[in-house]
């Protein structure tokens, strides 16, 4: 047989017997105390309890909390057909909708959202969001359920209204635009309401050179401005290669384009010099 199991070494504590404490009883004047003490923080708790109940009951009988979805991506990556897609979505199960754009995109139609491939649906075009309520109506935005909003990156004031939407009118707002610009920099207001999503989609579109997927926009004339409203004849989706490849070739062509109007000046000013 096995030797038995050696008794543990007195010195450690943790081998100790558990001694029993011995607790004084309450004086009797204190008892009355105690017990007072004891019935305020149950009317506290129940006090608590009870507002805890009376926010819920708010909740479930009053307005609904609302809902912030994005989409963002290059240019042409179909941001506006899966806006449409999602509001169309909600309109066919019985939602209110209303979408928003920027009027600052006259691309296609003033009074239309379209897509690059032709498709269309009917919105508002405003110069800021937060005017939008006036603009469409108090009685009519209370009944609003979904609102959607096209090329966000022109809205200085969407984080703001994002907030009041959602969070205090109880709307679910779906956001598209451009995360990021030309020069692969944040545009706009669009990354700042993305800790505010509920949930966040990034598109890809196809690289115009080689077919890849395309998270960029390379913008193919020498304006420099971060503004600059165009289609296919201003920008095309790139791949990371053909960015920086691109980058290197337009920065070429736009310093030959200098060269040539430095000359083309140079000429003009000896000319009439000889006149």
């Amino acid at each position: 047989m096995d030797a038995p199991f050696p008794s543990p070494p007195t010195h450690y504590s943790f081998y100790r017997p558990l001694q029993r404490l011995q607790v004084p009883p309450i004086p009797i004047s204190q008892r009355s105390r105690i017990s007072s003490l004891d019935h305020c923080g149950t009317a506290s708790m129940a006090s608590f309890k009870s507002s805890i109940s009376m926010n819920n009951s708010c909740d479930l009988h009053g307005r609904t909390s609302g809902e912030v979805h994005v989409i963002v991506g290059p240019m042409f990556a179909g941001k506006t057909t899966a806006l449409l897609r999602r509001i169309k979505s909600k309109g066919s199960t019985g939602s209110n909708i209303a979408i928003i754009k920027s009027s600052k995109d006259t691309r296609y139609a003033i009074d239309s959202v379209v897509t690059h491939d032709g498709m269309k649906f009917p919105c508002l075009a405003l110069p800021d969001l937060l005017s939008f309520r006036q603009k469409f109506g108090d009685d009519a935005y209370e009944k609003l359920d979904v609102i959607g909003i096209d090329e966000a990156q022109f809205f200085e004031d969407l984080y703001d209204f994002c907030c009041k939407a959602a969070d205090h009118d109880g709307k679910t707002v779906i956001v598209a635009g451009l995360d990021g610009d030309y020069l692969r920099r944040s545009f706009g207001s669009v990354l700042d309401i993305i800790p505010l999503a509920d949930s966040v989609t990034k598109l890809t579109a196809r690289c115009e050179i080689c077919g890849k997927r395309a998270f960029f926009t390379l913008r193919k004339t020498k304006e420099t401005q971060t503004e600059l409203i165009g289609g296919a004849d201003v920008y095309m989706p790139v791949c990371r290669q053909h960015y920086a490849n691109g980058q290197v070739v337009m920065e070429a062509a736009r310093n030959v384009l200098e060269s040539y109007k430095v000359k083309s000046d140079s000429f003009i000013e000896a000319t009439s010099v000889v006149q």
